[in-house]
């Protein structure tokens, strides 16, 4: 029984490219969260993260589909979130995200088209013309949109993560099961 999802319906070259998918690396700002920086009054750094989102990683995980963060920022609350998350492999403070992305590739033993990647913003477009599945969320700059495979319907920190996982459960025929597992308590 199919059961309501974030998941859209996928045509099937979109199929076919999210099935061969093992591994999803995330930009963080403005993809998993909203790309406000808060301050303290310490000057410490404070985000916003979606629990949707998160489960959403969790579920990519217990899945058997690696997870992965490259982002140009380095802060503890991000390195916070990704071991919360247990996220398996974080690039902080990466500005030549394509160097990251063949970085991640060689310690993962994967190829491009075995590696999604999700961005916002132009200093993502080098690994998003890479990645075997690009993703844009929908409040990415015209130029991420226009380089994804897919834009999301939901914005950065609004639970495009999720949507995106969604996708690739679906793509994978898991999502019907783990919506199954939760309903069944």
């Amino acid at each position: 029984m199919a059961h309501p999802s974030l998941a859209p319906e996928l045509d099937d070259a979109l199929r076919g490219r999210a099935a061969g998918i093992q591994l999803l690396a995330l930009d963080v700002d403005g993809v998993l969260t909203d790309g406000t920086v808060y301050y303290g009054a310490d000057g410490e750094t404070l985000k916003a993260f979606n629990i949707m989102d998160g489960l959403g990683l969790r579920l990519l995980e217990r899945a058997g589909i690696r997870t992965a963060i490259i982002s140009a920022r380095q802060s503890a609350p991000l390195q916070r979130r990704a071991d919360d998350l247990g996220i398996g492999f974080t690039y902080f403070g990466q500005h030549d995200k394509p160097a990251a992305w063949a970085a991640l590739l060689e310690r993962t033993g994967l190829t491009s088209a075995q590696a999604a990647f999700a961005g916002d913003d132009l200093i993502d477009l080098g690994v998003l013309h890479r990645a075997g599945l690009a993703f844009a969320v929908a409040n990415a700059h015209p130029a991420v949109r226009a380089a994804a495979h897919y834009v999301t319907g939901r914005s950065g920190g609004d639970g495009a993560v999720r949507e995106m996982a969604e996708l690739l459960l679906a793509a994978h025929g898991a999502l019907d099961g783990v919506i199954a597992d939760y309903a069944s308590g």
